[in-house]
């Protein structure tokens, strides 16, 4: 699509007669209101406003690129005004604006608008179009003047550097809240300097048409240096270890050279990615399975940990204290439960649900997978038993709507142009959630029927099996230290938590809090054989396995894994068996020692509960003192 199909004569403004920012965006509004591009005016103005108060779009050399993205938009537009004097417009740059693009998409806008209008903003780089643009006679010159910048494009690219062979090696990633201006201007800017200072360079964009010109993992390996120019989240995690530079997107337009100058010399401080590496869009990394699983859990816990501990709370006040019928009724304690366990647990597994399938198949995924997991939890067994399939079946919701939207997606994908705004807000959602929720009802009375029989399976354990079970548990949430095989067994323990049985997510917890524990006690007692690093990070290790944060362990494992893991896992079995041993509930799934005070039982169970944490540290640390060697 041409920009000059979005940028018509009925929506240019050759002189504007606005004097302030404010008038300025009522007056370019106005345009495009007479022109019939919105359908709600007021709407598309608050979306204006809304973007100016996240950072101003005067991003300079005499230049300002309002835009929303709205439903109020009819039909994608751009509206042009020019203002001979110029207008104080907060300009990154601190000068008057004078040329005013104003960008209207829709919610829908197919990628040909998207790309159209993402192109726009990289023409106003070029300082020959800026000049043909204000000197401009009619409304005619400035439509030519952007067809003419369109044809350059048909001809064949040069190379984005003629950078040599050994230079500095940079990588950039732009990204704008609405990604459509300031994220393709920054990537062009960028890519104008490094040539000019002969540096190699590649940009990603992260628009409103999604990723472009991703970074590779192989290319993030061999870079010197990234610059992140962004107003808005991006995938930090794959710059683990690399030095990084992080900077608003408009800098990117006004101090590209001094940017870039940085980033040559590695003048910008080492990244390191908080809670680990996320999981790689690229393939060879973890499976897409655990990938998918991973985004519906961390989006799942805040709904179980928020939920769980205001339940245990609630149970301050007596066994019974929720109860309406009974003696120790607290109205309190019965609004805590219903908050937690009537409404965020009653949420658990459709978000469960919901997120992994926005995982397979991103954002039109969301909502079959919410209603396959409500479904999951709502709709009878055969038996007419309650409760649904829970846990297991939000699993099974959440993958199948993620494949089912999949295929919906392929289905409508030779759909004529005129249709692809439709698709996302019609076709998608109605065949997805239809299909998903058909399946889901066929399926979840006998998934019921299998929960209930794992569950009252389980449950029924006792004595030495229900040991050697918690003995297991421990080990793994030793075992990788955050990786698959922990998350498998904290998975594992919320899915017994949903089920209405408490001990599973005691063990794993206690287990968890256990590694950095334990090597926290091995860097006080045994000195001699850690370095001074270490013995720093032996401080800190305390502070984490308190708050059963695993993954405080790591630094040690990274070091020597041969002596550390065996340790730690032994601690973690010792301290999972134990908690099996002493019978231990507790609804709270997460939170360490702070909520050592909710186990069920009062006092006693929690002083238990505690004594098997320090036994697991205790014999992690001795075990790991034993084997690590004497640092020389």
């Amino acid at each position: 699509m041409k920009i000059t199909e979005l940028l018509k004569q009925e929506t240019i403004i050759l002189d504007l007669q606005a004097n302030t920012k404010e008038n300025v965006l009522t007056e370019l509004i106005d345009q495009l209101d007479r022109a019939g591009k919105l359908q709600d005016k007021q709407k598309f103005t608050e979306g204006i406003l809304g973007r100016e108060e996240q950072s101003t779009t005067g991003i300079g050399e005499g230049i300002a690129i309002p835009h929303a993205k709205s439903a109020a938009v009819k039909e994608p537009a751009i509206a042009f005004g020019r203002s001979a004097d110029g207008i104080d417009y907060d300009s990154l740059d601190g000068q008057p604006a004078h040329l005013f693009f104003m960008i209207a998409a829709t919610d829908g806008a197919n990628n040909a608008h998207l790309e159209a209008l993402s192109r726009l903003s990289t023409f106003l780089m070029d300082e020959k179009f800026r000049t043909k643009i204000y000197e401009a006679t009619s409304v005619d010159h400035i439509l030519e003047a952007v067809n003419q910048k369109e044809a350059e494009l048909e001809e064949p690219e040069e190379p984005v550097t003629d950078a040599p062979a050994d230079s500095k090696k940079i990588l950039a990633v732009t990204a704008c809240p609405t990604g459509i201006a300031h994220t393709y201007m920054a990537a062009e800017k960028l890519n104008e300097t490094a040539k000019e200072m002969g540096i190699n360079i590649k940009v990603e964009t992260n628009g409103s048409s999604g990723v472009k010109n991703r970074l590779t993992e192989e290319e993030i390996a061999e870079a010197d240096a990234i610059i992140v120019a962004a107003d808005t989240k991006v995938e930090m995690a794959r710059f683990d270890g690399k030095h990084v530079i992080q900077t608003p997107v408009g800098k990117a337009l006004h101090e590209s050279n001094s940017l870039l100058t940085r980033a040559a010399k590695q003048d910008a401080p080492v990244y390191k990615h908080e809670g680990g590496k996320d999981e790689s869009a690229e393939k060879g990394g973890k499976s897409g399975f655990y990938k998918h699983l991973m985004n519906g859990v961390s989006n799942m816990l805040p709904f179980v940990v928020g939920g769980g501990i205001l339940i245990a709370l609630s149970f301050f006040w007596g066994i019974e204290a929720t109860d309406p019928d009974s003696d120790s009724y607290n109205a309190f304690a019965a609004m805590l439960n219903t908050i937690g366990g009537g409404k965020a647990f009653f949420l658990m597994v459709p978000v469960l649900a919901g997120f992994i399938a926005s995982s397979i198949a991103e954002r039109p995924g969301f909502a079959p997978g919410m209603v396959g997991g409500l479904i999951a939890i709502t709709v009878s067994g055969a038996d007419g038993a309650d409760g649904g399939s829970g846990f297991l079946g939000g699993l099974i919701a959440g993958f199948l709507a993620g494949y089912v939207t999949l295929f919906v997606k392929k289905a409508f994908s030779r759909l004529p142009n005129a249709l692809e705004g439709l698709k996302p807000v019609l076709f998608f959602p109605l065949f997805s959630i239809a299909i998903t929720g058909i399946i889901m009802m066929l399926i979840n009375p006998p998934l019921t029927q299998v929960y209930t029989g794992i569950s009252s399976f389980l449950e029924g354990m006792g004595g030495t099996n229900q040991v050697l079970v918690g003995i297991i548990l421990g080990a793994m949430m030793g075992f990788d230290l955050g990786g698959p095989i922990n998350k498998a067994a904290y998975t594992f323990g919320i899915a017994m938590l949903d089920a209405g049985n408490y001990t599973f997510i005691a063990t794993v917890m206690a287990a968890g809090m256990v590694p950095p524990l334990g090597m926290a006690i091995a860097t006080t007692l045994f000195k001699n054989k850690f370095t001074k690093t270490e013995r720093e990070a032996g401080k800190t290790a305390y502070v984490l396995g308190a708050c059963f944060i695993t993954e405080g362990v790591i630094p040690f494992a990274a070091a020597d894994p041969a002596r550390v893991i065996p340790s730690v896992m032994a601690g973690g079995a010792v301290t999972g068996g134990l908690t099996m041993l002493f019978d231990i509930g507790l609804r709270a799934p997460h939170g360490g020692i702070f909520v050592i005070g909710l186990v069920e039982g009062g006092l006693a169970k929690g002083l238990l509960y505690a004594l098997a944490i320090i036994i697991g540290a205790v014999v992690a640390a001795l075990l790991a003192g034993v084997l690590k060697k004497r640092i020389v």
